[in-house]
């Protein structure tokens, strides 16, 4: 098929890019709004703007870097896509899951995908880390939508564990031993952009839903068609719509990112020091 063909070259282009780079990393991480301070924990750092990457999507959003840091953290290479395409900027869901499917094609094992996210449950507090233990895609977009990449995965690839038990199991001992909270919830990923209201909010609290956010679904949808292991953490920005007494805001969304920073940047340090990458 000429759609399937053309996806294929985009991917192996980028790839092909990458590789005469340098770029051979064990663990791909995406970064949400405001969690970009990651980057100061990396070292021996190669940094590629988006826009040198052939077809790689930009990422226009406030807090968003549209760079690829590639360097060493704890035992891991890794190479972290600081900042995302969005459905809502107009993307195609080929062009949001681009990134982290020429990250796997390069070899990375395991994913961890990041994300700030509005709170829904009614005992989360702004500045907490969620682990993501499954997911509720209300974006009504679907990477696989189309013909199917063979060379990349399934038609049908089984989601009944998109993120991975034993990565969770690893966070949730490496969160302990630095003392850092770490409860584990469902995301609901929507379209965006605005923010919810709190009649959408409340019929997310049914579905049972622990957070919401504009992304990260498609993404893990594609990595698990690859086969490559995920796993999610939200950190809670603001409680959303009708939990929260002041109205909603991007601006919040970064600050409250920022102040949980330091034990976000530590649990993911922590996380690569145990060679997340080996257990997969």
């Amino acid at each position: 098929m000429p759609g399937e063909i053309e996806a294929l070259r985009h991917l192996q282009e980028a790839k092909a890019f990458l590789t005469q780079a340098g770029v051979a990393p064990t663990i791909g991480i995406v970064l949400g709004s405001g969690l970009g301070a990651l980057r100061e924990r990396i070292q021996n750092q190669t940094v590629i703007p988006y826009a040198q990457i052939p077809n790689m999507p930009g990422a226009g959003v406030a807090g968003h870097a549209a760079e690829l840091i590639v360097g060493d953290l704890g035992a891991e290479r890794v190479a972290c896509l600081s900042g995302r395409a969005h459905l809502y900027e107009g993307n195609e869901p080929d062009a949001v899951v681009f990134g982290v499917r020429v990250l796997a094609l390069l070899g990375a094992r395991a994913f961890i995908v990041t994300n700030a996210a509005g709170g829904i449950e009614r005992s989360i507090e702004a500045g907490e880390l969620m682990l993501i233990h499954d997911h509720i895609n209300l974006t009504g977009r679907s990477p696989l939508t189309g013909p199917n990449l063979d060379s990349l995965g399934p038609r049908f690839p089984d989601m009944s564990e998109a993120y991975d038990r034993e990565l969770r199991d690893t966070a949730l001992a490496a969160a302990g031993s630095l003392g850092i909270p770490l409860r584990e919830g469902v995301y609901a990923g929507l379209l965006g952009p605005s923010y919810e209201t709190p009649a959408e909010i409340d019929m997310l609290e049914r579905l049972g839903a622990s957070a919401v956010g504009m992304s990260t679904v498609l993404e893990v949808i594609a990595l698990r068609h690859m086969g490559v292991p995920v796993l999610g953490i939200s950190c809670i920005t603001n409680r959303a719509a009708g939990r929260s007494p002041v109205p909603l805001s991007h601006t919040e969304v970064k600050e409250r990112a920022l102040g949980a920073s330091e034990k976000f940047c530590d649990l993911l340090e922590e996380l690569c020091k145990r060679r997340l990458g080996m257990q997969v």
